[in-house]
């Protein structure tokens, strides 16, 4: 049975701007963030602004950067090593203008990995940034804004199940996307799974710390999580200091999840 998601949320916001989060599917669903642990959140407040276009938003101890789609939260804490290598390898962005994306990222001092055509048949590129955080852009010359969200991307042996797992979790859209044929939609985000040449590990504690959905009612989400047998890492709880309603869980593969009530309000 597929659950049903959404996002009903209230939050006072520090920066003046309007919600970024894709707005939910008939089934309620959005995607809402990533949450980075890093070593300095300064470093990062201004990657994710110079390179991306982000705004810096702020809910008591939690800051978070903007970006149409998603936010990406940050944690200032040393990860235990960075995103390859677990099952959360990278996210990615679509970029209205890769080279100079491309330009920008090198001149701040940051590594470019290997340029391609990527499985959509548009040019595309991997960064490698602080905290050996890997990201992908792929370029959109019609895209309306500098970057905005695109996809996660999973890798395991298993991956076909993984895949399934999310469609049957959160109610997401199995599609192809390109030549990769087990991905998945939610609002604002695609999440592509594929096959990974070395064992992957879990994200908990790395550079890509946990992903998150919004819920709409996540107090009776949580409950029929339960229902199914879900073991939750952290029950639902309100926490006033950031404005959130919140509760974690561990998918099969060891990916860290926050299901959060109150995000598109940052």
């Amino acid at each position: 049975m597929k659950l049903l998601l959404g996002s009903v949320l209230a939050l006072s916001i520090v920066a003046p701007a309007s919600a970024q989060l894709a707005p939910p599917n008939d089934a309620g669903l959005t995607f809402g963030h990533v949450h980075l642990n890093v070593r300095d959140v300064e470093v990062h407040k201004k990657l994710w602004v110079e390179q991306f276009g982000g705004v810096v938003v702020q809910k008591g101890p939690l800051v978070a950067v903007k970006l149409p789609g998603m936010l990406i939260a940050l944690r200032e804490a040393a990860p235990s090593g960075g995103s390859e290598g677990t099952v959360m390898d990278h996210f990615g962005f679509k970029v209205r203008d890769l080279a100079a994306a491309l330009q920008a990222w090198r001149a701040a001092g940051y590594q470019v990995g290997r340029e391609f055509i990527g499985s959509e048949g548009f040019p595309n590129a991997y960064l490698f940034g602080p905290d050996d955080l890997k990201i992908e852009l792929q370029e959109d010359k019609a895209l309306p804004v500098k970057a905005s969200a695109y996809h996660l991307h999973f890798l395991l042996a298993d991956y076909a199940q993984l895949r399934d797992w999310y469609v049957d979790t959160f109610g997401l859209t199995p599609r192809k996307r390109g030549t990769i044929v087990t991905t998945a939609d939610a609002p604002g985000m695609n999440l592509s799974f594929a096959t990974s040449a070395k064992p992957t590990v879990g994200t908990k504690g790395r550079t890509i710390d946990h992903i998150g959905f919004e819920i709409a009612n996540l107090e009776a989400f949580c409950r029929k999580l339960e229902s199914r047998g879900v073991k939750f890492d952290v029950p639902f709880r309100n926490v006033p200091a950031i404005g959130l309603n919140i509760a974690y869980i561990t998918d099969p593969s060891g990916v860290y999840i926050e299901l959060t009530e109150g995000y598109n309000k940052y």
